[in-house]
This record gives structure tokens, C-alpha cells and sequence, in this order.
């Protein structure tokens, strides 16, 4: 994974005024926990935003109270109408702990079906993986070239090296569809033939 800092203050108070008097200061309340004891901070939501809206997927040291930690994001709340963040959790993260995240999924070539008229679909833009930090990539990476019209990747088809993808293996990632130009096209193409055979026959 990308790594990149944070950092933070401890939080004295726990209640909902005093989170809502964090956020009127652009400041975010979070909670950070899978150690020996939880630890609750605010941090500044400009620089949060940052890490957050963004496909990629990091490896946090977080600093706070004079303590830096390995962490990552484990959930965002967000406010219903501003999509602000309005509170997150942090995971603290240890080398020999497997860890679940979600990453980027990222396309490379260009697929035989798409250059005929089709349409690639993406089911899964960010898909969960399981491993040890260390051993967790910036991003799923599939090769899409050799699909064509109506091919698609499922999660079986999947390598993702030092980890596992903690869903059904059945489960499409993404495909190629489709789309109404590539039918029109083949309707075209059908009726040639269809009008070629027919003047065949006649001679």
C-alpha cells in the first residue's frame, strides 16, 4: 500500500457537543482502536479530506500525543446532506496481523471487445482484500485485453499475490457488454451475408 502522515490531537471530550464544537472548527473526531486501548483524537478535516476522497488506499502514521501509530482507515461517517466527514475510525495495524481493505481497481490494455463496439463495465471499483500490511499492493491490477463481447472477470480469476479476496468466487469484477451500436452493427453484418447467400442461390 501507499504510505502517508496524519496527524492529530487527543480528545478530552467524548460527548456530542463537544463533537459537534470540533466540526465548527473544521476539525473531525475519530477513534483509534485495535490496540491495548482506544485512543480518541480530532483531526484537521482539510487535511483529511485529502487521504479520503481519493481512490488510492494508504498505510496511515498517525501521529498523536507524541505517539505515532500504523493505522488504517476502517470507516468514514459521512453527513447525510454535505457529504462532509463528520467522524472516523482508524484501525491500528501490526505486522503480523492480517488486515482487510479495500484497493483501487485499475485496467490495463485495451480489450478486444471494446475495440469492436463494446462498452467495459466495472462492478467493483474498490475491491476488499485480506493480508498482512506489508504484503498488500497499491492496487488490483487486471489485464482486460483479451476480453471480448461478453467476457468477464470473476473473482476465481483473480491473483492478487499475499492475499485473499474475501468474496464469492463467483462474483463478476468486471465485463465487457454489449452495447446498442455493436448490435446494430452485427444486425448490418447479418443482413449482408444473409442478402449474399440468398443471390448465391439464385445462380
Amino acid at each position: 500500500m501507499k504510505t502517508a502522515s496524519l496527524s492529530g490531537s487527543p480528545r478530552e471530550g467524548v460527548g456530542k457537543k463537544d463533537a459537534a464544537d470540533l466540526r465548527a472548527k473544521g476539525l473531525v473526531p475519530g477513534v483509534l482502536y485495535g490496540g491495548s486501548e482506544q485512543v480518541h483524537f480530532h483531526v484537521n478535516e482539510v487535511q483529511l479530506n485529502k487521504l479520503i476522497f481519493t481512490p488510492e488506499t494508504y498505510l496511515l502514521n498517525f501521529e498523536v500525543g507524541g505517539t505515532t501509530y500504523d493505522c488504517v482507515v476502517q470507516d468514514v461517517q459521512f453527513h447525510p446532506v454535505t457529504d462532509r466527514i463528520v467522524h472516523i475510525d482508524l484501525l491500528q495495524v501490526f505486522a503480523d496481523k492480517p488486515i482487510r481493505v479495500k484497493l483501487p481497481v485499475r485496467t490495463e490494455g485495451t480489450s478486444v471487445g471494446v475495440r469492436n463496439g463494446g462498452r467495459l463495465h466495472v462492478v467493483y471499483r474498490r475491491l476488499p482484500v485480506v493480508g498482512l500490511a506489508a504484503q498488500i499492493p497499491e492496487a488490483v491490477l487486471l489485464d482486460i485485453t483479451p476480453l471480448e463481447i461478453g467476457d468477464s472477470l470473476r473473482v476465481s480469476d483473480l491473483t492478487v499475490e499475499g492475499c485473499t479476496v474475501p468474496l464469492n468466487e463467483s462474483a463478476v469484477v468486471l465485463g465487457v457488454r454489449r452495447t446498442r451500436a455493436a448490435m446494430s452493427a452485427a444486425a448490418v453484418v447479418g443482413e449482408e451475408d444473409g442478402e449474399g447467400a440468398e443471390e448465391g442461390g439464385e445462380e
